[in-house]
């Protein structure tokens, strides 16, 4: 039996087609994409929780997840919510948690992951149908109302080392996944199917083979097992039809001998045709990355005035320290610095390209060096407020020892070619920051306790949210950062929050450690 569904949701008949994602601002009560809307904003619009009184938040309800470390970002529509585990999914009332229907695939007793947990940052939803990746690389299509599997479809053998731990991003009429396994030599990519049939409309490999643009960045044959893995959802523009997606380390990790060459299109951020999946253009913050410096982060959209002209802008605050504004219609470098402590480089020249510092690779002695290899930031989200013009990201500064060792491929086995020790006696600090959007430019700074594993969401009543390793889950102050409200969840939190309104009025929700907890007034 390769699926199990236990339904009691007789009335769950929510449609959620193209056009209301796109509006998603419209009603701000729903949360229809990964994000929040395709910007990649994790805004919410809704303006009834403010500094005044966020204060009186309490526990609505929990909903208890059988697997540890949720990392689950949920989809909310029409009363119900969505959410997933590794190989799993539920249905629940919005107003308590109760559960409607739930899914679950068994997981091959022979599956392995390599390099990541068990987990999975949750669904999406399009039509009459949610959308699920499964760790052994299926994507799976489901009644909503129901629960029933409507479709599934193998994306890749999980057996090299690919799984799929990524929330799918539904668009007009396909849905966009991508892949993990950069610890195993996989050759990654991002791939686009059609949602009412599960047939794969197009494939962009984030490696390019002989004869594809890019591939003279590979001197050797180490293409073929070079990694680029797609494990964070991307964002969308409906207006240019562009879907822009980060592209993860090149393989082996640590060790870039057999690999000599920029590496193309690993640390990148790519822009790519929503109906062909061709490559528009695309951006290598790390070229030739030896650190493990994923570029796998939610890119984020908006428009802002560069030297008194209107653009269209994307940013990210990278793993490799930097934040970054790029013209999202050409790819162009706007602008560029650091947000966190870093020591690999001088800067960033005038395309963008880093300044590297020598002595920075890593050696059989061990070379110390910022940030470590889960970066100033990771896969968790950062939020983006319109209100305030403000990009505000968890930031990690801890730095590490790293190593590099003989790298030898063997399919579904680690393939990291060295590895890193965290700096003796050093335990690394955690903050939320706040920088100004169109340049980079720090506005304010809340330190935390520990470097963080969760994520951001900002919100129109001036509110910024977020979590700590230690179980706290808190509102900001968006303009100024003061500290407004925290509750302890009683487990580490590594995962997105999100709000949305139940009969009116508006709830935030966050996981900690296998608990989805509901707040409201």
């Amino acid at each position: 039996m390769k699926w199990l569904v236990f339904s009691i949701a007789l009335g769950v008949s929510a449609q959620v087609p193209y056009q209301r994602i796109v509006e998603a601002g419209k009603e701000p009560g729903n949360w229809l994409t990964y994000s929040g809307n395709y910007s990649g904003h994790r805004f919410s619009p809704l303006t009834q929780l403010t500094a005044a009184n966020v204060t009186g938040l309490r526990m609505k309800w929990a909903h208890q997840f059988p697997d540890r470390r949720t990392e689950v970002s949920p989809i909310v529509a029409d009363g119900v919510m969505y959410v997933t585990g590794p190989n799993s999914a539920a249905a629940l009332d919005v107003r308590t948690g109760r559960e409607l229907w739930s899914w679950t695939r068994p997981l091959p007793k022979d599956y392995q992951s390599i390099g990541f947990g068990h987990v999975n940052r949750g669904p999406a939803i399009l039509d009459s149908q949610l959308f699920v990746t499964t760790l052994d690389c299926y994507l799976v299509a489901l009644d909503i109302k129901s629960g029933a599997e409507r479709w599934s479809v193998q994306v890749a053998d999980y057996k090299p080392g690919y799984s799929m731990t990524v929330a799918p991003l539904a668009i007009r009429g396909k849905v966009v996944v991508g892949v993990s396994g950069g610890e195993a030599g996989i050759r990654g990519f991002v791939d686009a199917y059609d949602a009412p049939t599960g047939k794969r409309a197009w494939r962009f490999h984030t490696i390019p083979e002989p004869g594809e643009r890019g591939h003279e960045s590979w001197a050797t044959d180490a293409w073929k097992t070079g990694g680029g893995s797609t494990w964070v959802t991307g964002s969308y523009d409906p207006e240019l039809n562009l879907i822009y997606w980060g592209i993860g380390n090149p393989s082996p990790d640590w060790n870039g001998d057999s690999r000599p060459g920029d590496n193309l299109f690993t640390c990148s951020f790519v822009a790519l045709d929503g109906e062909t999946g061709a490559l528009r253009w695309h951006f290598q913050f790390t070229p030739h990355d030896t650190h493990d410096w994923d570029a796998t982060h939610v890119p984020v959209l908006f428009d802002a005035d560069v030297r008194g002209k209107r653009r269209k802008l994307i940013a990210s605050a990278n793993r490799n320290a930097f934040y970054y504004v790029l013209d999202r219609q050409s790819g162009e470098f706007v602008a560029g610095r650091p947000y966190s402590k870093q020591t690999w480089a001088q800067g960033l020249d005038d395309r963008g390209r880093p300044i590297v510092n020598p002595n920075t690779e890593p050696s059989e002695q061990g070379t110390l060096l910022w940030p470590n290899l889960n970066g100033a930031t990771v896969w968790f989200s950062p939020a983006y407020s319109p209100r305030e013009g403000l990009f505000y990201v968890a930031t990690r500064e801890v730095g590490s020892i790293y190593y590099k060792r003989e790298a030898d491929y063997k399919p579904g086995t680690f393939f990291a070619g060295g590895g890193e020790n965290l700096v003796p006696n050093e335990e690394g600090a955690g903050f939320i920051r706040a920088l100004d959007a169109a340049t980079g430019e720090k506005r304010w700074e809340f330190p935390l306790h520990s470097a963080p594993w969760a994520g951001v969401l900002a919100t129109a009543g001036g509110l910024v949210f977020s979590g700590s390793d230690e179980g706290n889950f808190f509102a900001l102050d968006a303009h100024t950062g003061k500290p407004l409200w925290e509750v302890q969840t009683g487990g580490p939190i590594a995962a997105n929050p999100i709000s949305f309104n139940i009969d009116g009025k508006q709830c935030v929700a966050i996981a900690a450690n296998r608990v989805l907890y509901v707040f409201g007034l």
